[in-house]
């Protein structure tokens, strides 16, 4: 009564597809989006590990560092996940090798 007939009705069979080819063209912007996404944040921060890494390994006794906390000092001893950071005169501080984000120049500090 108060629905037409027009509406009553099944909606009628989808047509077959497109095949391979309009899948594959379905699934392009995902493709594209992850190539996007990979050139402009993974493979830069991937980079920017890789460059800490190294500067990690090549730490030695006498660089002058600043700290994940911002705190600057000398090292004095490295152990393999330990360095001895000297602060002031008599005052050192243990942190872990990867707490280090910068080496300075020589003599930076005075």
């Amino acid at each position: 009564m108060f629905i037409t007939s027009a509406f009553a009705q099944t909606a009628p069979a989808a047509a077959p597809a497109g095949g391979i080819g309009a899948t594959l063209l379905n699934l392009m912007p995902l493709v594209l989006m992850f190539v996007v996404l990979y050139f402009l944040m993974i493979r830069p921060q991937l980079k920017k590990q890789k460059e800490h890494r190294a500067m990690i390994d090549a730490l030695a006794a006498g660089d002058e560092v600043i700290t994940a906390g911002g705190v600057l000092g000398k090292i004095t001893k490295i152990g393999d996940t330990y360095v001895s950071v000297e602060l002031s005169s008599n005052v050192q501080v243990q942190l872990q090798r990867s707490a280090i984000i910068q080496v300075l120049p020589k003599g930076t500090l005075k």
